[in-house]
């Protein structure tokens, strides 16, 4: 697997590791399971899923999974993915989806990791961020207006299904560059 390791000086973001499987579940709870899984996690569903997480680096696949990682023992607060292809999505969208930790949110670090997130999509050519959030999800809707998002009009679903869309131009983001180890500030 490809060591990425992008860090604002707060938080860093590296792929998640089988090893994260405990702290996943742990920190999971019922917001997690409601805007983001769908479903609470068990061990061999996490596990798997961090394995297809990792073939995905392998592979250079679609999915890029990061685990949000704080202080100098990067504990896990949380996971973010940029997923370069999805459903109802152009061609250069990349959608972002992130979730905290009960014990880690309202400190400002989810808007770090999309920051972050953010400069490493740019820099592997995607054109334009989106961040789908449910309507009453509120948290997930100001965490991407504090990273700059803005909000866009969404396709309509084919199940109706409403998602409000925040947008983010990444051509100003491409030109700042993101190198491993160190994305900036």
């Amino acid at each position: 697997m490809r060591e990425v390791k992008l860090s604002d000086g707060i938080i860093t973001l590296s792929p998640l590791r089988l090893d994260d499987a405990e702290a996943h579940l742990a920190g999971e709870d019922e917001q997690l399971v409601r805007w983001l899984s769908g479903g609470p996690g068990t061990r061999e569903g996490v596990e798997a899923y961090i394995r297809h997480c990792q073939e995905q680096w392998d592979t250079a696949g679609p999915l890029r999974a990061f685990g949000i990682r704080v202080g100098t023992d990067e504990a896990l607060a949380g996971t973010i993915d940029l997923r370069f292809t999805v459903e109802g999505s152009s061609p250069g969208q990349v959608n972002v989806a992130y979730g905290l930790y009960p014990s880690w949110r309202g400190r400002g670090l989810a808007t770090r990791a999309v920051v972050l997130a953010s400069r490493y999509a740019a820099s592997s050519g995607a054109k334009e961020a989106v961040i789908r959030a449910e309507p009453e999800n509120v948290a997930s809707a100001a965490v991407a207006r504090r990273a700059g998002f803005i909000p866009g009009e969404p396709p309509q679903g084919e199940d109706g299904t409403r998602l409000d869309w925040y947008i983010q131009d990444l051509s100003s983001l491409r030109r700042q560059g993101v190198t491993p180890g160190r994305a900036g500030s």
